[in-house]
């Protein structure tokens, strides 16, 4: 009779999600060699060859694919097994790891953090600052319990399976200009046609944001944006706004109550939105991730 060690079947599925030995040891904060180590014990464990060389890596052969398709079932089943035993003792206790964007991990999770602090002692948050196309493998394997994401009108987010998505909030998108840009006076909507000359500030490629800003300076204006620079981090968009004179479409969750050296206006030629998203596997949440999320919600109808 085999017995097999759940730990190791989440190396052996992190693998198959992630590819790279060291993908899996950083995610799951081990070295490289305590991965392959432990990988190594489930082989002699199982009797079976589950990785075969790659060229400078590795890969699943045939038996450690069907092994790490059980082994996704086996940890769904564990996990539930774990939500099940809790709701059962009446407490609410436990870790929950949750990420989500800059501004999302700012005005959503960290106050959420707070109150279950104080509501539910046994609770033990953590957040940490991460994009949603990042956060999706880490949620689907279980190492993130909660994430949260942004989606831009006309740019919808695929929904990988075995997950489930909830909408929290929807807002605008304003278009950010310095105060003393020509665009600013009379307070107005500004069109995006008109920015054709400007240079623009977005997030990385790849990212949700930087699709919605090339795709509405093409949509609206018909161009291709001048764009410059790059963060994921608002505050360093904003930075880039005030001081290099730059340009950017941000949402009011982004922005700063008031500043006198940024112009928020309305884009003219279409009303842009964001919805912040937030996401769980689709399985019984323990009472933990409940209050957590609750408190997510919460603080999602305050804003």
């Amino acid at each position: 009779m085999i017995d097999l060690d759940l730990r190791r079947l989440r190396f052996l599925r992190e693998l198959e999600e992630r590819g790279t030995l060291g993908a899996v040891a950083a995610a799951l904060d081990y070295s490289p060699s305590t991965v392959s180590q432990q990988l190594a014990l489930l082989e002699r464990e199982t009797g079976a060859r589950l990785l075969e060389k790659a060229g400078r890596g590795v890969r699943l052969t045939e038996a450690g694919r069907v092994l790490a398709r059980h082994a996704r079932v086996l940890l769904s089943a564990a996990e539930a097994a774990v939500a099940d035993l809790a709701a059962l003792s009446g407490e609410i206790r436990g870790t929950v790891r949750a990420g989500g964007l800059q501004s999302a991990a700012r005005r959503l999770l960290i106050p959420a953090a707070a109150r279950i602090q104080a509501e539910h002692p046994l609770v033990r948050p953590e957040i940490l600052e991460v994009e949603l196309e990042e956060a999706l493998p880490s949620l689907s394997l279980g190492t993130v319990d909660l994430a949260i994401g942004d989606e831009y009108a006309g740019h919808p987010r695929s929904r990988p399976s075995g997950l489930r998505f909830t909408v929290l909030l929807e807002e605008p998108v304003r278009v950010v200009l310095p105060a003393a840009h020509p665009l600013a006076a009379g307070g107005g909507p500004v069109p995006i046609s008109a920015l054709r000359s400007d240079v623009w500030t977005a997030a990385d490629e790849g990212t949700s944001h930087h699709a919605m800003v090339v795709g509405t300076c093409r949509a609206l204006g018909g161009y291709d944006p001048d764009l410059r620079h790059f963060s994921n981090d608002a505050d360093v968009q904003l930075a880039l706004v005030r001081l290099t004179g730059a340009v950017a479409l941000l949402p009011p969750l982004a922005l700063p109550a008031a500043d006198p050296a940024l112009a928020v206006r309305d884009v003219a030629e279409a009303r842009l939105g964001r919805r912040l998203i937030v996401g769980t596997r689709d399985t019984p949440p323990s009472p933990a991730l409940t209050a957590f999320l609750a408190a997510v919600t919460a603080q999602a109808r305050v804003l």
